[in-house]
């Protein structure tokens, strides 16, 4: 068989025929739908390209048999109308694990009544601990060896009372309620009253984060000194009346676990207002385990780190940093119901006014998977845009094409005419 012939038989095979370039016709319209359909196959090859390289997420529902974790809370709360000294947060679960007046890792900062910051936060200290401005005002000529009076309440291992802090431990140790503190020499010297009255004149922001057991549990922010007695979880408001507590609050943040970009928490920028009395806010909260596993192996989050900043607005100074973690992160996903009530003794209600979060943990676990989609996808639908733009704009250009033509010849028939 000769070359020639075989060159010939394999022509034959050719799908797309040319034509001479002298029996081609180029028109203004051809070329304005081709520079369109260049646009529209660029756009949606862009398009399909950003979805390719955007990972797929999935979700799964299983059994969560995670057991031994800590679970961290993190909070940020702004109480715009109460003074930090009368603030105190309590910590505890369905084990019986409890943690009064949490001093770790939970800071306050007192605020003036627009929000502003007065000073650095600090730790959180016990209600009624001396500030330095009060402890300054105590004369410096006092024997600091001396043992005063704790009038009658002395107890075991305390007979001295040389502050009024001490003298209000004494009495509520004895269950006994406290006069007037001007009465206590104590007290008196240290201007104690002076201190009660700015309780309202001042705001304060709480920040940090507490860990506890991975169990139902529940923690408050409620006025007054906390502390256990006889079992019973008491809150100190003497000498004030729970309904002269204004517990309205701003929620910066809370949630449950680690942030990671993209998630939202249900509670953070809401507001509750006590518009009369003594409002017991409360939070019932269904916490939903959840992990994030990312299709290159390598988690990149974003993590707080609280700075006490005195220049921001009533809000700790968070700095987003980025660090690499594990393949998978374990997380948390909330629902929150809320509810509020008056409480105090001109509503027969029990309660303390304060903002209550009870919390339980659901038994089932979502995973969120991201998965890579596949290329030769990717590359079937490259081809079907650039195909099907192809073609449908062909077929425009002809009906064009054909239109202008007959148009035409109607055109030059009637001037002969």
């Amino acid at each position: 068989m000769q070359p020639n012939s075989l060159l010939e038989k394999i022509r034959q095979f050719d799908a797309y025929p040319k034509t001479l370039e002298d029996f081609r016709v180029k028109t203004f319209s051809g070329a304005t739908i081709t520079v369109i359909s260049a646009i529209i196959m660029a756009t949606l090859f862009l398009s399909e390209l950003n979805y390719y390289l955007t990972p797929e997420m999935t979700e799964e529902l299983f059994v969560d048999v995670s057991r031994g974790e800590k679970l961290r809370i993190n909070i940020d709360v702004v109480f715009p109308r109460i003074s930090c000294s009368y603030l105190s947060i309590d910590a505890m679960d369905v084990s019986g694990a409890q943690q009064i007046n949490v001093e770790h890792n939970i800071y306050k900062r007192r605020l003036d009544l627009q929000g502003k910051p007065i000073e650095k936060p600090e730790k959180e200290k016990k209600l009624g601990a001396a500030s330095e401005e009060f402890t300054k005002a105590i004369k410096p000529t006092l024997d600091p060896n001396r043992c005063e009076s704790c009038y009658g309440a002395e107890y075991k291992n305390m007979n001295c009372c040389n502050t009024c802090d001490d003298i209000r431990e004494a009495y509520r140790r004895k269950g006994w309620a406290l006069p007037d503190l001007d009465t206590f020499e104590q007290c008196k010297r240290e201007n104690y009253n002076e201190k009660l009255k700015v309780h309202d004149k001042e705001g304060c922001q709480i920040f940090g984060y507490l860990e506890v057991n991975r169990v139902a549990g529940n923690f408050h922010i409620a006025p007054g000194k906390s502390f256990s007695q006889h079992h019973v979880h008491i809150h100190d408001l003497q000498p004030f009346s729970s309904s002269q507590f204004n517990l309205t609050h701003r929620i910066r943040h809370l949630s449950f676990g680690r942030n990671i970009p993209g998630k939202t928490n249900l509670l953070d920028g809401t507001e509750q207002v006590a518009e009369e009395g003594a409002i017991m806010f409360q939070y019932y909260i269904k916490v939903v385990p959840t992990v994030y596993a990312r299709a290159d192996g390598h988690l990149w989050i974003a993590v707080s780190a609280i700075q006490g900043s005195s220049t921001q607005l009533g809000l700790a100074n968070q700095r987003n940093t980025v660090m690499p973690v594990i393949k998978t992160l374990h997380t948390n996903q909330f629902a929150v119901t809320r509810h509020q009530k008056p409480v105090g003794s001109f509503t027969g209600e029990q309660g303390l006014p304060g903002m209550f979060v009870t919390y339980e943990l659901a038994p089932m676990m979502v995973k969120y998977s991201e998965k890579q989609k596949s290329f030769f996808h990717f590359l079937t639908s490259v081809c079907a845009i650039i195909g099907g733009v192809f073609t449908v704009a062909s077929l425009i250009d002809s009906v064009v094409y054909h239109s202008s033509r007959a148009i035409q010849k109607k055109i030059e028939l009637g001037k002969l005419n």
